[in-house]
């Protein structure tokens, strides 16, 4: 399909590379370490600094099979398990064998993660899973360790365009990816020219007001994705996180991070409980405040909608000032630095905006619809976490495909012909910066964490009349692919009639195996959303 592109000022400048990467997380380093170990020339382009990202911010840890008493088919299944039906088997089995090796290398690079007092790898506990695999490094800073040693790895060896963002994904005429289209830090045009394109361009969670993600996290990747005719599957599974910190109001600042709660937390005791005292999870799950994130998060907001509290509470109070210290340094401090101390009160919370488990239709290497693309990490959607992710899946899936897509681009770039000049495509239409407000009232109301018919209807009006921008500056591309993304989400949210994974309905409470389907969308040539359904078990598209 053509596809789209936004109308913009005169390109100011260019440069050509065998390989061009779109952001800076886990995926995208990672990705970018086999690139260079290649001799591959490559380009980096990032929206803020090199550190923006979700993978920065992260601290739950990653999942790995790395204990005797564990094995790869128990993470299998609480990964399917988790995922509700839309798993791809033999992508999570991918993930789960080279798992161990993939953060084996990382160790070789130079990352360290916590031990015990044998020197072996400490392991933890986390939601849905029934074995300790997690690894975490610091107590509750294992993304910024990831980070950390992916940027020492590649630091110096190659030039990193910051505050430069993604307008589109160029192609040639025969549809293939051939650059992208950037608008850089002095608000000019700039293009890069490429033999392949690869974004690891994070997630949607600034669609929402409250959320775990930075502020890059508003969907570049996916709305410049779909304008170049990729596909974009299950859009409507957003798994909100159960517990993003309430700061009180006089503690509270405009712009200020959403501070998460990691999943640790409970994995090492901790509950949460109402203003009463009572135990909001007590009889819902089996595992109680370790159930999956999908299952607490809804049962945080039904219990809310019932009492009418603005939020809960989670007790740690239990853990001791050492404890708190040792394990959970950071989240102690930013709690504090917030007027809230764990160590002798409930941390007032309520589920967040956290990780898209929907994205660019890939496979584990990333390879999309469109010649050219790779899309990987949080970004793609590969069948790994299916209607809801696993907790500490995703940096490790993040690893593995950036590593296989290095490696395949090295591979098929000897072979594959070069991409023939950029074609203009269609121009497709810019929304005005103040809807920005407006878009994440909307999905706040109508597409959070219980949703209905008539709610999602409403959010799809609020996103269907916003109003126009005459030019594309910063500002503008923010809400122009913010409106974009907003409307695949509630679009596939109002298709999908029934409750499954991290995607809730309250007119239709149930999963219904009728339902046991991906929703794609993608531009028709006319330029318009159109929707297909495909068969996760046999990947063949069917009728919903």
């Amino acid at each position: 399909m053509n596809g789209a592109q936004l109308p913009s000022a005169e390109v100011s400048w260019t440069r050509h590379c065998d390989v061009v990467v779109v952001g800076t997380g886990a995926a995208g380093l990672s990705a970018v370490v086999g690139l260079l170990a290649a001799g591959l020339d490559v380009a980096v382009v990032t929206r803020g600094e090199i550190t923006d990202s979700s993978t920065d911010w992260a601290q739950g840890g990653l999942a790995a099979v790395w204990s005797p008493d564990d094995d790869a088919e128990l993470h299998l299944n609480d990964t399917l398990v988790a995922g509700a039906g839309l798993c791809d088997e033999d992508a999570v089995r991918d993930l789960v064998v080279h798992a161990p090796d993939a953060l084996r290398r990382l160790i070789g690079l130079g990352a360290h993660f916590d031990t015990d007092a044998s020197g072996a790898i400490d392991l933890h506990l986390e939601g849905g899973h029934h074995a300790r695999r997690i690894l975490h490094a610091g107590g509750d800073q294992s993304g910024h360790e990831v980070e950390r040693t992916l940027i020492d790895s590649v630091l110096g060896k190659l030039d990193v365009l910051t505050g430069t963002r993604l307008v589109d994904v160029l192609t040639d005429a025969g549809h293939q990816a051939c650059g992208v289209r950037v608008l850089d830090d002095q608000s000019r045009i700039g293009e890069v020219s490429a033999r392949a394109v690869l974004l690891a361009t994070g997630g949607i969670g600034q669609l929402w007001p409250t959320t775990t993600n930075p502020e890059v996290s508003t969907g570049d990747g996916l709305a410049a994705a779909l304008r170049a005719g990729a596909v974009i599957r299950d859009a409507e599974f957003m798994q909100f996180h159960p517990t993003i910190l309430v700061v009180p109001p006089a503690h509270r600042i405009p712009g200020d991070r959403g501070v998460l709660i990691s999943e640790a937390v409970r994995g090492e005791g901790a509950f949460l409980i109402d203003s009463a005292g009572r135990r909001v999870m007590a009889g819902v799950h089996p595992l109680a405040d370790l159930a999956p994130r999908d299952v607490v998060s809804a049962a945080e907001q039904a219990h809310m909608a019932a009492t009418g509290e603005d939020h809960l509470f989670l007790d740690a109070t239990g853990f001791g000032a050492e404890r708190w210290e040792t394990s959970f340094p950071s989240i102690l401090a930013m709690c504090r630095e917030r007027g809230v101390d764990p160590v002798t009160e409930p941390i007032p919370v309520r589920p967040g905006a956290h990780y898209h488990c929907g994205g660019v239709a890939a496979t584990m290497s990333g390879v999309t619809s469109v010649p050219g693309l790779r899309v990987i990490g949080e970004a793609a959607c590969t069948g790994v976490q299916g209607a809801n992710r696993l907790a500490s899946n995703s940096l490790t899936e993040a690893l593995v495909m950036g590593e296989r897509a290095a490696a395949e681009l090295a591979v098929d770039l000897r072979s594959r012909p070069l991409p023939g000049p950029a074609s203009a495509r269609p121009a497709a239409g810019l929304r005005a910066a103040e809807v920005v407000d407006d878009i994440r009232e909307a999905m706040a109301d109508h597409v959070s964490v219980l949703r209905d018919a008539v709610g999602l209807a409403d959010a799809l009006r609020v996103l269907a009349d916003l109003p126009a921008a005459p030019r594309l500056d910063d500002a503008v591309l923010t809400a122009t692919n913010a409106a974009q993304v907003a409307q695949l989400v509630a679009t596939a949210a109002a298709e999908r009639t029934e409750s499954r994974g991290c995607h809730r309905r309250s007119d239709y409470t149930q999963r219904r195996e009728t339902w046991r389907l991906h929703i794609d969308q993608q531009l028709d040539e006319a330029g318009q959303v159109v929707l297909s359904f495909t068969d996760p078990i046999c990947g063949h598209q069917v009728a919903a």
